[in-house]
């Protein structure tokens, strides 16, 4: 399968694992090899370690999860030290999802973690819905946008391309993806957690099937804004039909993200599909389709709930 070319960043296929829902990267490797995928978001990291927010912090519902997290992480030494090397090691293009509770932690975390090698990307989290309820910097207005994206790429060394994860507004998407990119950003992530509650009224994300139609609206009017601006779409894709559509609609690449809870495989399940597509349109399809992988063991990917962080 070709890859999508993103400046910077030569992702090795469309299927990249959004931002927290690949755990460590340990738990998901026995599944979907990391060094097949088109590349690994970790979760959120902050300058310093945060526990996450009080249980409960992911309800189920009948189309999708609700959570409120709070981004729990071990602090940028910690994901030096214990995160970062195994998923180098295992070939995995890392992209770093970073957060920060004001412009100059921002600045301060990237300037250290651009030291750090084997990293492919920095994906800056100004999307979470429940920022503000977790002491992270709210990035509601573009003058924000700006701010931060400023202070992460005057420290980040040049080579290290900066994606913006925007909040998925169907109203003002496109307002935030031409301030990203006029910002500095060479592509956009769109569509992930729509703001939403938990049963007790806290601040929280709603991910998975229910807002798949909006992420894609989201793809599709930044597509049609900014044609020359890389999309990721994110969003409740679970199948190669939804990553279709959202490649069909201009997406770049796709991330896989509240599907791997349920299940592991399906990160390596929309690779093998989609390959198959490149295959037929090069007329060399295989006779019959590639089996879906299986997990050779229970599932225990993201069954810490302190390491969730769907998508």
């Amino acid at each position: 399968m070709s890859g999508p070319q993103i400046p910077g960043l030569a992702l090795r296929n469309p299927v990249i694992i959004a931002a927290g829902c690949g755990g460590t990267g340990r738990e998901l490797a026995a599944y979907s090899p990391l060094d097949a995928l088109g590349a690994f978001t970790t979760r959120t990291i902050t300058l310093n370690p945060r526990p996450g927010g009080p249980a409960p912090r992911v309800v189920e519902t009948p189309s999708g999860l609700v959570h409120s997290t709070g981004c729990p992480n071990p602090g940028l030494e910690g994901f030096l030290a214990t995160e970062l090397p195994p998923l180098v090691q295992a070939g995995a293009r890392v992209v770093v999802s970073v957060a920060a509770a004001s412009v100059q932690e921002y600045a301060e975390l990237v300037r250290r973690l651009g030291r750090a090698p084997g990293i492919a990307a920095v994906e800056v989290n100004l999307s979470a819905p429940d920022a503000a309820a977790h002491g992270l910097f709210d990035v509601r207005e573009p003058f924000h946008m700006t701010s931060v994206l400023t202070a992460v790429l005057r420290e980040l060394p040049a080579g290290i391309p900066v994606l913006a994860k925007l909040r998925p507004d169907v109203l003002r998407v496109v307002e935030a993806a031409r301030t990203a990119v006029e910002s500095g950003a060479v592509a956009v992530v769109v569509g992930g957690p729509q703001p939403a509650a938990l049963p007790d009224g806290r601040a929280a994300g709603l991910s998975g099937p229910a807002v798949r139609p909006l992420a894609l609206r989201c793809v599709t009017e930044v597509r049609a804004a900014l044609p020359s601006l890389p999309v990721i779409g994110a969003g409740g894709i679970g199948t190669a039909a939804d990553a279709r559509d959202f490649l069909r609609a201009g997406a770049t690449a796709v991330q896989v993200g509240t599907a791997l809870l349920h299940d592991p495989t399906a990160a390596a399940r929309l690779v093998a599909e989609l390959a198959s597509d490149d295959a037929a349109l090069a007329g060399t399809a295989p006779a019959e389709p590639s089996p879906p992988v299986r997990p050779s063991r229970p599932v225990q990917i993201n069954t810490d709930p302190s390491q969730e962080q769907p998508r």
